[in-house]
């Protein structure tokens, strides 16, 4: 994903109890890495519901967004300081184990003392960290959906991420088309549940 505009949440830095976007990120994150986890060896070259990539090109793609996290929040960096350090392939020969790395990376710059009250520079502008980490988690949300899709693992989602990612996509739900990644967005079937809602929002056809 490429923009957000959801509202930062309530800052709980310095307090006992962890920033509540660090145990969403934590829960998407493992999420999504149980999916990976579950990639066998003939699925990588499998179809996925994002047009145009394959099991490997979609947990790449994740594996890049993790990998951005330390230079933008950690080290304040400008897109332009990063460059292409992160195109091309990122899996190499154990893709679980290239997933862990970077997941565990993303992870402890989101979860450094003073982390999530940066701001950080992204190709559309200096943003607050809160929102970046909301951004990443909705990215994790959808995509653990087309990993399962892809993979014929479980795709059902925990409703308090799909309720996250609904709120936090709905504003700019319209615009995701234009990034190339999304289908515009589809009419929901009569009584559809809170998933089957959000994944239509997305141009996804449960």
């Amino acid at each position: 994903m490429t923009r957000t505009t959801s509202d930062p949440a309530d800052d709980t830095s310095g307090s006992a109890e962890p920033h509540p976007l660090l145990a969403r990120h934590a829960e998407a994150q493992d999420l999504f890495g149980d999916r990976v986890h579950a990639v066998r060896d003939d699925h990588w070259g499998a179809a996925t519901p994002c047009v145009e990539w394959t099991v490997r090109d979609l947990v790449n793609h994740l594996v890049s967004e993790q990998l951005w996290v330390p230079p933008l929040v950690r080290d304040s960096c400008m897109i332009e300081e990063v460059g292409d350090t992160f195109d091309g392939d990122l899996l190499g020969p154990d893709p679980a184990a290239s997933w862990d790395t970077a997941a565990r990376s993303a992870r402890e710059a989101f979860t450094a003392p003073g982390a999530l009250e940066r701001t950080v520079h992204l190709s559309y502008g200096d943003t607050p960290a809160t929102a970046y980490c909301a951004q990443m988690i909705a990215d994790l949300v959808v995509h653990t959906w087309d990993l399962s899709r892809a993979i014929g693992a479980d795709e059902r989602l925990p409703e308090e991420l799909v309720t996250f990612t609904t709120q936090e996509i709905a504003p700019y739900a319209g615009d995701l088309e234009k990034s190339g990644l999304f289908a515009a967005p589809v009419e929901p079937p009569a009584g559809a549940d809170a998933q089957t809602a959000l994944l239509c929002l997305l141009g996804r056809r449960p």
